[in-house]
């Protein structure tokens, strides 16, 4: 088998191209990924990694702050955003240089450049090098490309003062005033850091609700800790007609009644989304289907409307998660390699970085009550947990959403301390089709935050120690 010949090639070194391409190789398939950019994809680089580190940093900070109850006073403290910057691309380094390590390790090849497929099974690569080369594969190509922010008219961002996710984790100091366009998920979690540093915060929303589609009842937790925190919350408000002069942006804001008015900030922040990324693949020219958005269409094993040709993660559709784009890599090449495996999503947990955080698994209380599943909530608040208490963080609860009749869990939603960390146990439990009883009489160990998610089960039968039961 010669160089330019492979059984897959992997197009994208992303959240999911990356474990598709370790998985495949794993499995003994002659694998090449081809990484247009950056190894590890929106992810590793300017997306999930950065943003926790940066977010890490802005929470220890706060905390800092407000450590005085604890009996503990700090005086001259010291911001360094352009150390913390360093910090943070010490860590996207070693892991992008991780993610090549894995795959040559593993035994796959790796190339960097831009392709484009001009037969079903051949890609043509204009490497960073400038050379086009040509490459075949006899058993598959992977689609992994991901997706990029989405621009909209009147606020094209220019990298400098209107900008996106991509460059406000790498701001090297910190704005006196940042306008927030979209109080979606990157939104509001780059929006805290900076808030959290000090920076004037203003979230301009154009729905009614900020998160759209979250839970409201942990939506409400997330908002008053923007207000409490100094931040503006306008919502269902439009921004339109940026203009940016001698470094500084103003835009004009319309009220939902129609009431304008004209804003200034040093940075403006547009998070209204992400769009999949397909354009210039010719993916059309040789048949690959795609939906009204973009998106490449795919069944359960992964495949698309073209024999051999496969799509994985944020490019074939929501919801955009990285850790999703994994788990169907890894089905994908299972796919390839002849395995009888196919994508079960019964659970695909979610998590948010806010402050506190949000985590979910499963379906919401409004779903369910949509679906017309008739059901009981169990609710457990932080602020009578004893580990929340000493840890300081006592903002939030654990809601469950269990079947009325026979208890199947349906659905957890956190909002608070270690919410993401803290959700994997209600994935386990939906995903093993467990029941209330499951979970509330497995043993949690005193003192954690985890004994919260065992008490809202109980909750939900009226069975709870530590909260008064519903009679």
């Amino acid at each position: 088998m010669s160089q330019s010949q492979y059984e897959a090639i992997v197009i994208g070194a992303g959240p999911g191209g990356y474990p598709a391409g370790i998985k495949l190789a794993q499995l003994g398939v002659k694998t090449l990924v081809i990484e247009k950019e950056s190894y590890g994809g929106v992810c590793l680089n300017w997306g999930c990694i950065p943003s926790k580190a940066l977010i890490a940093a802005s929470g220890l900070l706060e905390r800092i702050k407000s450590a005085e109850a604890m009996g503990i006073s700090v005086s001259d403290l010291t911001l360094d955003v352009a150390k913390m910057q360093d910090w943070k691309d010490g860590i996207v380094k070693k892991l992008t240089g991780g993610v090549r390590s894995l795959l040559r390790g593993n035994g796959a090849d790796v190339l960097l450049g831009e392709a484009r497929l001009v037969a079903k099974n051949r890609v043509e690569v204009r490497t960073s090098e400038g050379e086009t080369k040509t490459f075949e594969a006899s058993k598959a190509i992977v689609i992994a490309t991901g997706a990029s922010v989405i621009q909209i008219p009147g606020l094209e961002t220019d990298g400098e003062t209107v900008i996106t996710a991509r460059e406000a984790v790498s701001l090297r100091e910190k704005p006196e005033h940042m306008v927030v366009v979209g109080g979606g998920v990157i939104g509001l979690e780059l929006g805290m850091v900076y808030m959290n540093l000090g920076t004037k915060i203003t979230v301009v929303e154009l729905t009614d609700r900020l998160l759209p589609g979250v839970d409201a009842d942990l939506v409400r937790v997330i908002e008053k800790t923007l207000r409490k925190g100094g931040a503006r919350v306008l919502k269902s408000t439009k921004a339109s007609d940026c203009v940016v002069k001698d470094g500084k942006a103003t835009l004009k804001l319309t009220s939902e009644s129609g009431e304008e008015e004209t804003i200034e900030a040093d940075k403006v922040l547009v998070a209204v989304g992400f769009k999949p990324n397909t354009a210039g693949l010719g993916l059309e020219e040789i048949g690959v289907k795609l939906d009204e958005r973009g998106h490449i269409l795919k069944n359960e094993r992964l495949e698309t409307s073209v024999p051999g040709i496969y799509a994985i993660g944020d490019v074939s559709g929501a919801p955009y998660l990285a850790h999703k784009a994994t788990y169907e890599g890894e089905i994908c090449a299972e796919v390839i390699a002849g395995k009888a495996a196919a994508v079960d999503y019964r659970v695909m947990p979610s998590a948010i970085f806010t402050e506190p955080e949000i985590a979910t698994a499963g379906i919401s209380e409004e779903q369910a009550k949509a679906e017309g599943r008739n059901v009981k909530i169990g609710k457990f608040p932080f602020s009578v947990s004893g580990r929340a208490m000493a840890v300081n963080a006592t903002d939030g609860f654990v809601k469950t959403i269990i079947d009325a009749d026979d208890h199947l869990v349906l659905g957890v939603a956190i909002v608070g301390p270690s919410a993401s960390d803290l959700i994997s146990e209600a994935s386990l439990a939906i995903e093993m089709g467990a029941f209330a009883e499951d979970v509330a009489l497995t043993v949690h160990p005193h003192p954690t935050l985890g004994e919260g998610v065992m008490e809202s089960f109980k909750h939900a039968m009226g069975e709870a120690i530590h909260l008064m039961n519903r009679k």
